[in-house]
């Protein structure tokens, strides 16, 4: 939550936890914005763990079909699933061509399991950086206390109230993060989790006390 990829990251995180985590605190007070930060932050942590557990198992699934029934077919539906990078992708491509060209030849199911547990290994050794979780639970919270305040985008010169701004946003993490398109290295779940997360603290928070906006 306190690291981030690249300056750019860093500064548009910092800016809308600025514009809008200000807004919150000045509400709630500092020690009730501090807990909905460090909640909404773990908690996207959370369910990005979670997903990803789902995600290796699925793997581990593959690897475990083409264990029992090695095939250069599924091993290239394997590849095409799991590898971002052009230049790898390109050289295992060639590898399954060799293996359809020699289809009885048996070296070829053993390579293929390794190249199969490298991948595996890479996916699990991704670390997952920023704070972008406990963000997306700050706009969540924004949206929830002042759902009609207008607000601008950058570059777009129409208003669009603060609900409408959250619900489109929330919608695009979980169609991209449903995509789950090969190379896209942003953790969309991580985000939902954060508002999510943020979503029933707030619930809570307004069942629980005695003043809550």
């Amino acid at each position: 939550m306190f690291t981030q990829e690249g300056l750019t990251h860093l500064f548009f995180n910092m800016f809308a936890v600025f514009m809008f985590g200000r807004i919150l605190e000045s509400v709630w007070g500092t020690k009730r914005f501090i807990i909905y930060y460090f909640v909404t932050g773990l908690g996207a942590a959370a369910l990005h763990s979670l997903v990803s557990w789902y995600g290796l198992h699925n793997m581990q699934e593959q690897f475990y079909a083409f264990q029992s029934t090695p095939d250069a077919g599924v091993f290239a539906e394997f590849v095409r699933s799991h590898v971002s990078n052009p230049r790898l992708l390109s050289q295992l491509m060639q590898f399954v061509d060799a293996w359809n060209a020699a289809p009885a030849s048996s070296q070829f199911a053993g390579q293929a399991e390794y190249y199969m547990q490298s991948i595996i290994q890479a996916y699990t050794n991704v670390p997952t950086i920023g704070a972008s979780g406990a963000v997306f639970g700050i706009l969540l919270a924004f949206g929830m206390l002042f759902p009609n305040t207008e607000l601008y985008l950058m570059f777009i010169p129409i208003p669009i109230k603060a609900k409408y701004f959250v619900l489109l946003y929330g919608a695009a993490e979980l169609f991209f993060g449903l995509q789950n398109s090969v190379g896209d290295n942003v953790a969309h779940f991580a985000h939902l989790g954060g508002m999510l997360f943020g979503f029933f603290l707030i619930l809570y928070w307004r069942k629980h006390s005695k003043k809550f906006y």
